[in-house]
């Protein structure tokens, strides 16, 4: 599969990775380049949001076309299970259920599928691997289990590794309870940098989350030290990206990998 041109809204990581390593190929999509309409205009890929299932096959196409490889995407369940990916699993009639993949075989690709989650890209010396980080899948540990995983199919160590946070719902925008301070073991009395106080129009209590910082800070505590990216708020700026939050029926973007 011969790769095609990236739209120029796309988003691409900004890595500059060891010219030893293995070509390495990664973007992530925005709304811009489909043929979707509607709610999901226009680069949807989507296929249980109520979207034309051939609209979203053919911006899936586009995608796979424009990494120049085939993707396998993931069924998302906001948990911390990593799958190894392998061409037979393009094949299968129902998709993995997991947050994270990594692939270590040239030609394939990993599909993280997003709409205020943040996506997380990882390169490493022979290997490539995505992330789904919610804030459940973030407390859960998927990063440090994709950390893990990465690893043991490249050979090397975190350290050497490169990871880019793509677009999420922004630190001025993610507004939540006291039950998520808890997954990270923070109490309301000390909630730590990461989350803000701002209590909500009715005078209930409510914490203003940091998810880029989180990542980095669970990234950091496994080992990296070359991260970048985490600078766009998704619900922000809902002309560019698809948001669940400002609007439960959307679409999604995704944010690809592959060794070339």
């Amino acid at each position: 599969m011969s790769s095609a041109a990236l739209h120029r809204d796309w988003l691409q990581p900004d890595w500059q990775l060891p010219a030893a390593w293995p070509r390495v190929r990664a973007f992530m999509t925005t709304r811009a380049g489909g043929c979707s309409d509607g709610l999901f205009a226009s680069m949807n890929v989507g296929a249980a949001v109520g979207d034309e299932p051939a609209r979203v096959q053919a911006n899936r196409n586009h995608v796979a076309e424009a990494l120049g490889a085939p993707l396998v995407f993931l069924k998302q369940v906001h948990g911390a299970e990593v799958q190894r990916l392998s061409h037979d699993l393009l094949a299968a009639s129902q998709p993995p259920v997991a947050d994270a993949s990594v692939s270590a075989t040239p030609g394939l690709g990993c599909a993280i599928q997003v709409a205020d989650c943040l996506p997380v890209l990882f390169a490493a010396p022979g290997a490539v691997a995505g992330a789904h980080a919610g804030w459940r899948g973030l407390a859960g540990g998927v990063l440090e289990n994709t950390v893990a995983a990465l690893c043991a199919a490249a050979g090397c160590a975190p350290g050497e590794l490169r990871a880019w946070l793509g677009p999420c719902i922004g630190p001025q925008q993610f507004e939540v309870g006291a039950e998520v301070l808890a997954a990270f073991g923070r109490s309301p009395a000390q909630p730590g940098g990461e989350f803000v106080y701002r209590a909500n129009a009715a005078g209930e209590a409510r914490w203003l989350a940091d998810l880029p910082a989180l990542a980095r800070l669970r990234l950091r505590a496994a080992g990296l030290s070359h991260i970048s990216g985490g600078h766009w708020c998704t619900l922000s700026e809902p002309s560019r990206f698809f948001s669940y939050r400002h609007d439960a029926r959307t679409g999604r973007m995704v944010a690809v990998i592959g060794l070339l």
